[in-house]
């Protein structure tokens, strides 16, 4: 994985679990130990979703730049509709307080993808291809200013 791509990861995937964790400590006092397992649940399962689905996206763009914006929008529609089908699948649960990992689950989902737009914002990524050594012109990538 590029060195811009783990770093993106990186930077979405550490606030996701800081807040997982708060969301374990107030799961845990307020449902006792099925409430942070929930939570710890949900933080896991949003972690692997959504660090996939970034993986899977920093693959079509490389692979398939054309097909970036649509495969990027699918992605997400299929992430929340995975999410919706989980809390629904374990609606009823007596493994953990279904209510915390409802909770978790769209308290992580969130901090995710602020955590990814915020890394996304703040990277650097070159949208000109730099110039090569045999002194080929540089190749445009991406809109002009």
């Amino acid at each position: 994985m590029p060195s811009n791509d783990a770093r993106i990861l990186l930077q979405a995937a550490v606030p996701t679990a800081a807040v997982g964790a708060i969301a374990a400590a107030v799961g845990g006092v307020v449902a006792g130990g099925k409430g942070a397992i929930g939570a710890v649940v949900a933080t896991l399962v949003v972690i692997l979703f959504m660090g996939l689905g970034l993986y899977v996206l920093q693959r079509t763009a490389k692979s398939l730049p054309h097909l970036f914006q649509a495969m990027g929008l699918l992605l997400y529609t299929a992430q929340i509709l995975l999410l919706f089908i989980f809390v629904a699948a374990f609606k009823n649960t007596s493994l953990f307080n279904p209510k915390s990992f409802a909770l978790t689950l769209v308290a992580t989902t969130l901090a995710w993808i602020g955590a990814q737009a915020r890394a996304h914002m703040k990277a650097k990524i070159l949208y000109v291809e730099p110039e090569s050594s045999k002194g080929d012109k540089p190749e445009k990538t991406g809109h002009s200013s």
